[in-house]
């Protein structure tokens, strides 16, 4: 599982135009070979889930996520999640990856990872 994972994450990435493992974005640099996070060369720690949620987000870059979205991809079992839950997620993100803030919410669809301001 976690070698078709793997390979799903490369061509999706190939698929959006990035051949490399690293997901750059200014200041922001997202290995996701490594599973590890860096702003201005700093490494940021992150859980598991928020982790998840970033790499997911910067991956669709640009488009408005929902949080079922979110939940669907962060969750594999077929039970419910409560919503706050994605909320807390990026809210961490947000205090841990300040002052550059690319995770913008769309009041009513979801949140948007906006590459252009970083």
């Amino acid at each position: 599982i976690e070698e078709l994972r793997a390979r799903a994450n490369a061509l999706i990435r190939r698929a959006a135009g990035n051949a490399s493992a690293a997901l750059v974005f200014g200041a922001l640099k997202i290995d996701t070979a490594a599973k590890q996070v860096f702003v201005n060369d700093q490494p940021v720690e992150l859980t598991s889930y928020e982790y998840n949620t970033l790499e997911y987000l910067a991956l669709h870059s640009n488009s408005s996520i929902s949080k079922t979205e979110l939940t669907e991809h962060l969750y594999h079992q077929d039970f419910e999640r409560d919503s706050n839950v994605i909320e807390v997620f990026v809210l961490r993100l947000r205090k841990k990856l300040h002052p550059l803030n690319p995770i913008k919410t769309i009041r009513g669809q979801g949140y948007r990872f906006n590459a252009e301001n970083l």
